[in-house]
């Protein structure tokens, strides 16, 4: 392989790097606002620092714990690795070991430790910058819609910028340890990093249950004992829920989401790796292995010229949608990446490039086809939404209803999309005819370039997400401080967007980890050959009929909705503690409500941080132990009644579990993620008066508000957490893989 090619990787990651500091400097630079607005941006970045710090604490020590339980079973129950051939028949086998089963154990728990830490880094820094953003885009609002895109969109691409380089730079700089450092084959060393994915992935899962369930708490409390009890508007300063709500935003939609797609990028590019080692075993080729890294390269230069053109399609007035300069900048990116996608696929792939070239694309596409699929059930324009504020007229049953229909209704498009690319992309990838390598492990590498192809765009997607809570907050502000009706009409216009902004990486997500869920499979696949003493290069089927992977299944279709129960009843508990808090002032204090006191916030807002945290732990626990309690039952209980002592129940149930449990969790995050975008945008349409004689205040309000409450721990807790746990479900069972299974 050309050294040009490695140094892309770093160099890609150091210009990543750069850019968001540039971005943050930039944002860091403009104008605060008004006495008022600081006032209010202060407490809102006290509080989010001061929860995402207490939190981030209580994960490090679950994570320093688990990294020495992995370390401690993988020694224990590993053979090591072994090296990886090709024999004189052709087939890929294990040769001797290279690594220890103890030197793996102390491997994986590092890189554990590495993915956990890059993981809670992305996350930490993004929030910081973003909560800085807020008062900086309310303080632009007053000047022009231009400005406030720029400000809020620049400082949501911190966010993206330092996540995608934090996994390109710490994928790529683990696997450098291994092979040039410490000198193990290049072969195994993807098998080594594992615990990379799986250390981001256990952050990404707490970041996002703990957040998700502050945000909606604090939102749900606020909006119930605001909006619906007092007759107040959203955000208004005597609400003493509202800072908590505001705070929730960044550490659920920022904080969360940046850990989200961290361990996706993370994640994915691990299992492409794993992916290559067959390919690579026969052709020699490191690239096969290389590819993925240096595709997401590709990608971080295409998002950089993407965002930087944005302002140039954004008007100074108000009379333009603000998505339509945010849909531009999308335009570019992924045309830019089907640019890089050619030249990577052309110069890294041989001569069957262009049929990898075509997976690539299949994964573009799919990635616009989610951001247009999301738009069409959540944005304001479309029928979705529509149908629901329209149902609102006859009160909040029938807005519920109709928005339960809605969010059942957008599976389709979800399983349609995935099941389409997967087919497409394995099509296309087993018609590469590359000597000695059969069509089945070409098709499975056509399935990882499309899912690398997807995540090319992945900072863009990320920027767009984080510009949601942004502007959220900017409008809060806005409303806080008193600021002039016409930034308020600019701050609502960018909130509207930021819903939908948000709903589409939500999608987005799902996407990824519909076609990652193929690929963390295959590789997990591979780690059972090893154990079995299998060619890496043979076939595994699973029998569904197999009663062991049948039943497995369904437990882990049990795992998704279970654990959307916990997540969604810890939001209902820790909201009826905010309600009481902000009732108990109310009455307490009557010169709240009369403007002549100031509301105890910081109370609310340490009510949530300690009742969010303290909620998080359970539904954490479950999706982190299920499989495990599964894969050892089946492996040491069941097996022994089984007639003809069948020994591997073990893998098979966990096979099931994995394979089923992440389709479930795919729809069901689908369900969730849409209807609650579109409940929210109803609640919006109806506000921005789009129906006539109904908006604020109004009956038709009223029911558009109890539907965007019920949608709220939807969308933004258990829906987003599930994203996590379908691939939190791949990288621990590939991690674990010997636990389950009796050796050869």
């Amino acid at each position: 392989m050309d050294i040009t090619w490695y140094l892309l990787i770093p160099i890609a990651g150091a210009v990543a790097v750069l850019y968001a500091g540039w971005l943050a400097k930039f944002v860091l630079s403009q104008d605060a606002g008004t006495v008022q607005m600081q006032e209010i941006g202060g407490m809102i970045f006290e509080g989010a620092m001061a929860f995402l710090s207490r939190q981030y604490r209580t994960i490090a020590i679950f994570a320093i714990l688990t990294a020495v339980l992995i370390g401690v079973i993988v020694g224990a129950i590993s053979e090591g690795v072994k090296d990886i051939v090709l024999s004189d028949e052709g087939s890929i086998e294990y040769g001797a070991v290279k690594a220890s089963r103890w030197t793996e154990g102390l491997l994986t728990s590092i890189s554990f430790l590495a993915g956990a830490f890059c993981s809670g880094l992305a996350g930490y820094i993004g929030m910081f910058i973003a909560v800085r953003s807020n008062v900086r885009t309310a303080s632009a609002a007053q000047r022009s819609l231009k400005a406030a895109v720029t400000v809020a969109l620049r400082g949501g691409a911190v966010s993206g910028f330092l996540v995608v380089a934090l996994s390109l730079l710490g994928v790529s700089g683990i696997f450098a340890l291994f092979t040039i450092v410490l000198g193990y084959p290049t072969a195994i060393a993807p098998f080594l990093i594992v615990g990379f994915g799986f250390g981001a992935s256990f952050v990404a899962l707490f970041a996002q249950l703990g957040g998700g369930i502050y945000t909606k708490a604090a939102d749900v409390g606020a909006d119930l004992v605001g909006k619906v009890e007092a007759g107040i508007p959203e955000d208004d300063p005597r609400n003493a829920a509202v800072v908590a709500d505001l705070v929730g935003d960044n550490v659920g939609d920022c904080a969360g989401r940046g850990a989200d797609l961290f361990e996706s990028m993370s994640a994915e590019n691990i299992g492409a790796m794993i992916l290559g080692v067959a390919i690579y075993t026969v052709t020699g080729a490191i690239e096969w292995i290389m590819f993925p890294l240096v595709l997401r390269s590709f990608g971080v230069f295409a998002t950089l010229i993407g965002l930087s053109s944005v302002p140039f399609f954004t008007k100074e007035d108000g009379g333009q949608d603000p998505m339509t300069p945010l849909n531009y900048g999308y335009y570019i990116v992924s045309i830019l990446s089907v640019v890089g996608l050619g030249i990577a696929t052309y110069g890294l792939l041989g001569d069957e490039w262009y049929w990898f070239f075509g997976c690539g694309i299949v994964g573009i596409l799919t990635g616009i086809a989610f951001v247009y699929i999301t738009q069409y059930y959540t944005a304001g324009s479309w029928r979705p939404v529509k149908e629901i504020a329209d149902a609102s007229r006859t009160g909040p049953a029938t807005n519920i209803i109709i928005g339960t229909a809605v969010g059942f209704e957008t599976t389709a498009a979800t399983a349609i999309s995935i099941g389409t690319a997967l087919v497409a992309s394995f099509l296309l990838g087993s018609n590469a005819e590359i000597p000695g390598v059969d069509p089945v492990t070409s098709g499975i590498f056509g399935t990882a370039v499309a899912t690398m192809g997807m995540l090319m765009s992945a900072a863009y997607i990320l920027a767009m997400d984080t510009f949601g809570p942004i502007t959220d907050n900017a409008g809060g502000i806005t409303e806080f401080s008193g600021a002039p009706a016409s930034a308020r009409e600019i701050t609502d216009s960018l909130d509207a967007v930021g819903n939908t902004t948000k709903a589409l990486t939500k999608g987005y997500a799902v996407a990824s980890a519909g076609l990652a869920a193929f690929l963390l499979f295959s590789a997990f696949l591979d780690k059972v050959k090893e154990r079995l003493e299998l060619p890496l290069n043979s076939h595994l089927p699973i029998d569904i009929a197999n009663v062991d992977v049948f039943v497995g299944g369904m437990l882990g279709v049990m795992l998704v909705f279970l654990f959307s129960s916990l997540a969604i009843r810890s939001v209902g508990k820790v909201a009826g503690e905010i309600i009481e808090e902000v009732r108990r002032q109310f009455r307490d204090d009557p010169g709240i409500m009369a403007g002549t006191t100031r509301p105890d916030y910081a109370r609310a807002v340490d009510i949530t941080a300690r009742a969010s945290l303290k909620a998080m732990i359970a539904p954490g626990l479950l999706a982190v132990g299920m499989p495990i309690v599964v894969g050892l039952v089946f492996r040491y209980v069941v097996a022994d009644f089984h007639v003809g002592g069948e020994e591997n129940s073990g893998w098979l149930a966990v096979s099931g579990l994995l394979i089923v449990g992440t389709i479930a969790g795919i729809l069901v995050a689908t369900f969730l993620n849409n209807s609650g975008g579109a409940w929210d945008n109803a609640k919006k349409f109806i506000e921005a008066g789009s129906i006539e004689g109904e908006g604020k205040g109004s009956a038709t309000h009223a029911a558009a508000v109890v539907g965007d409450t019920v949608g709220d721990p939807f969308k933004d807790t258990a829906g987003p957490a599930l994203h996590v746990l379908v691939k939190l479900l791949s990288t621990i069972t590939l991690v674990l893989a010997p636990l389950f299974i009796v050796a050869a």
